[in-house]
């Protein structure tokens, strides 16, 4: 049966790259209803993700594409489904409740399979949305905190792990074990007040815009590649609790767009920078 799929390369340019992709493609019955490129002249990269048609086969057009690709090459082929998410929370509920009521109305294209709390505070309202939540403490151990994490993860195999307010720091073990599968929403126009309480920081020093940042997590904190930022401007007439409020709404707003592309297959990590094609 023909669904929509997506091809996502990866390569060193060279001239002809194009001609070669469709090629291929026309070969196999493939229909293309999406292609966007780009090259990144700094390390002469070429990236590209198609949504095609046609009857996959993903070993054999893999095998194909890297016959005529320079070596080395990364393709990957993606059958068109819903991603599995878990979420992780701490106790502020802006985040979660929005990304809830979107998965409830079919809005996000991916399942939350389940949420996991350092806090108990969200699971009540988390079980009334129809999503399992797990309490898992973090006054033990990080060592062990972090094995009942991927305990519990393991009964799901997500796909990608989205860090709705979860203010634990979390392992470079950890982070390893999802490479680029883990999305965080930090309060502030990073690289600008990175860390804690930024709104705080922010107030006192008296911004004229405040933003927020969803990120790819690294080991290094609020360094990873940024996915999506926003900002809103604030003038002198906001005190501390009206920048709270307006912040929660951009950070709403930052973090669904950028799962939006994590889970369409849009987000291309090159180093420490994100390449987000469409």
């Amino acid at each position: 049966m023909d669904k929509n799929h997506v091809v996502r390369i990866q390569c060193m340019d060279q001239k002809g790259l194009i001609a070669r992709i469709s090629g291929i493609l026309f070969q196999h019955n493939h229909n293309v209803l999406v292609m966007k490129e780009f090259v990144e002249q700094s390390t002469n990269t070429f990236f590209a993700r198609l949504e095609l048609t046609g009857t996959l086969n993903a070993d054999l057009l893999s095998s194909r594409f890297r016959n005529v690709l320079p070596e080395g090459a990364e393709v990957t082929i993606i059958p068109r489904r819903k991603k599995k998410l878990v979420l992780f929370v701490t106790r502020e509920h802006h985040c979660l409740s929005d990304l809830l009521v979107r998965h409830h109305f079919d809005e996000l294209h991916a399942s939350i399979l389940a949420v996991i709390g350092n806090h108990g505070d969200l699971g009540p309202f988390t079980e009334r949305m129809g999503i399992p939540f797990f309490h898992i403490p973090h006054e033990e151990d990080r060592t062990v905190f972090e094995k009942q994490m991927i305990e519990t993860l393991d009964r799901f195999d997500p796909d990608y792990l989205v860090l709705a307010k979860f203010m634990r720091i979390l392992s470079p073990h950890f982070v390893s074990r999802y490479q680029n599968r883990i999305l965080n929403i930090h309060h502030s126009f990073l690289p600008a007040f990175k860390g804690a309480n930024p709104y705080k920081r922010a107030f006192e020093r008296g911004v004229k815009i405040i933003g927020a940042t969803a990120h790819l997590v690294s080991d290094d904190l609020d360094e990873g590649p940024i996915v999506v930022q926003k900002t809103i401007e604030i003038d002198h007439e906001h005190e501390l609790r009206d920048m709270i409020e307006a912040g929660h709404e951009i950070e709403k707003a930052v973090l669904a767009e950028a799962l939006k592309k994590i889970v369409e297959d849009k987000v291309f990590v090159s180093g420490n920078k994100t390449i987000v094609l469409g």
